[in-house]
Parts: C-alpha cells; structure tokens; sequence
C-alpha cells in the first residue's frame, strides 16, 4: 500500500460512469479469483484514509524513508551533483520532495503528474518554497513515455520515485515501467527510487492492518465506492478486511473476505461469494538486495548506492542508466 495516484485519463459514458472504473470492476469480479486494480482503492475518501494510514504508528515506510532523505543529504549531493532536472514521477511530497531538493541543488524541478488540479497544486508549494528553482509541471501518463519540457532537453536528468510504489505493480509491469521511465529520463540520467525490504511477516501485516481499523476502512471504502458509482448492493458490512504475507511471491496481499455467502449486482450483473472467497485488492512486494537489483538491471538501470534507515526497514536506491549493450 503505496501512494498510488491515479494515472490515467477519464473517460465518462453518457450516465457519468468512469468507463475504465467499471469495465475492470466487472472483468475482476468476474474471475475465478476475484481481483481489482489498486489504483481504484483511491478515490477521494480513500486518499483521505491513505493520508491518515502513513502517520499510524505500524505504517513504517513514510518515517522510514524520510529518515533515510533527512540523513544522506551530503551523499547525495556527491553522488548525483549539481544542476540536474528532477523529474518527480508522481506529484510531489510536501515532505521527501524538499528534502531532496534541497540537498542537490538542482537546476529544475519536473512534477509528473495525470491528476492537473493536484499537479498545479503541489507544483505551486513547491515553488513557493523554492523561489529560485524553475518549475515545469507536466500532465502526463507516466507510465509511457513523457516529452518534457524542452527547458530541460540539455539538462542531466534524476528520476524521483519515492515510497515504494514500484512495489504495487507485479514484476512484469514494474519492469515495463522503469524502461519507460529511462526513455522519458534520457541515457546518462540517473533515478533515486525507494523500495521497502522483507522483514518479519508479523510487522508487515501489522503495518496494513492498524489496530485502529483505518487501512480496514481504506479497504472497504473499494466497496462503498462500487455501490455508489456503479449500482452496487455488495452488503459491505459481510466482507472483511485482511493483510496476508505471501512469502511465494514476496509481498503483503489486500483482500476483502466474505464472512458469509453473498450475492449482490453491480451494472446489472450479478455476482456470488461462498464463505472465506475474497476480492483481492492490492499488491505490495517486498525486497531484499538482489530482488531489487534484479528488477532495476531488468529495467534499464544498474544500481550505484543504496541506502536503509536506522532500523533497516525500508531503502532509497539511486541507479544510472544503463547503457545499451549487444553482448554480455
């Protein structure tokens, strides 16, 4: 469970139903395991219920992270000196963000970004805060190709991907991703990109389900939101929430178990649950050195530093691009 901002364009039918939110709502209840994409766990109140899970004290990675930006500043600014482009994949932090930009002194600041209103938003603050830092704010599908802003074509470029978000994606996406983002960033680029580490199944089940309940209610919200766009009577009250360690796959699972047999519709369709099946909602992998470095050489970049926190929880990896090579 990352900050896993929506990054797509909307596209409404003539009833102001997200075409997009429905037809993968349909296709994953649909399946013999049901599924959804994570992305839709997001919407306003489930922002909201994010916001609030990263100051819980099970929620390490936030702390940890901006531990590591707070602590490494110095090394930082050696490693990837001055006078770079950062491109921030995703708008940024009003806290990592800073940090970083004030330890390299950078020559841009690049926010991608497909939500406009949040991007302009964050661009500003950050802008405010660095008065002399041009800032170019850039609508985009980042998970494409992005053409930046031709202020920055002949400038070195870092790639900003913090908190683990690369971790929601399955290994073949996560790999589709990276590459995209060594196109958008250009050879010679560099990337500083965080991923959380294997630890103690306990301590990650504790941090994606809180004694308070609120990354239940994160979860579950998934199910108001159906009811509410897209005619749903799922009894939200039948399912529950529950983290799961899948040591196979390394990664903290998100599902919603039926507590009960159910039956309920959404658009029209008609859907059952027996008794322990669940809708699985989000994926968050798990890495240890070698994972990691595997799925960032998969991806076009070769690992230069890494960095953990105090208590060894979490890491910030800066890579460079890999050059192309026709031979081992």
């Amino acid at each position: 469970m990352e900050a896993n901002r929506d990054i797509r364009l909307v596209e409404l039918d003539a009833q102001g139903i997200d075409r997009a939110f429905r037809a993968d709502i349909l296709a994953g209840l649909g399946q013999s395991q049901k599924a959804t994409p994570a992305r839709w766990l997001y919407d306003d109140a489930g922002s909201q219920l994010f916001e609030e899970i990263t100051r819980l004290p099970e929620y390490y990675p936030t702390r940890a992270e901006t531990e590591i930006l707070q602590a490494n500043g110095a090394r930082f600014a050696k490693l990837i000196g001055a006078g770079r482009a950062v491109v921030e994949f995703g708008s940024g932090s009003s806290v990592k963000t800073p940090l970083l930009l004030s330890a390299i002194s950078p020559a841009a600041y690049v926010p991608l970004d497909i939500a406009g209103d949040f991007l302009r938003t964050a661009a500003a603050e950050l802008a405010v805060k660095f008065p002399g830092l041009p800032v170019y704010p850039v609508e985009a599908d980042f998970t494409k190709r992005v053409h930046l802003p031709q202020e920055v074509d002949d400038t070195p470029k870092l790639g900003f991907f913090p908190g683990s978000t690369i971790g929601n994606l399955v290994p073949r996406s996560a790999v589709d991703l990276l590459r995209s983002m060594k196109e958008t960033l250009g050879e010679g680029s560099h990337l500083l990109i965080g991923m959380d580490l294997i630890k103690d199944a306990a301590v990650l089940e504790a941090a994606y389900d809180d004694a308070a309940g609120v990354t239940a209610a994160f979860n579950r919200n998934l199910l108001s939101r159906i009811n509410r766009e897209l005619g749903g009577t799922i009894p939200v009250d039948s399912l529950s929430h529950e983290a799961r360690w899948n040591d196979t796959f390394a990664r903290i699972e998100m599902h919603l178990v039926a507590r009960e047999d159910i039956a309920f519709e959404v658009s029209g369709r008609r859907f059952t649950m027996r008794m322990g099946e669940t809708i699985h909602t989000e994926n968050s992998h798990k890495f240890d050195r070698r994972s990691q470095n595997l799925l960032l050489l998969a991806g076009g970049w070769t690992p230069v530093e890494r960095w953990l926190d105090g208590e060894g929880r979490f890491s910030l990896i800066l890579a460079e691009a890999t050059p192309p090579r026709d031979a081992p």
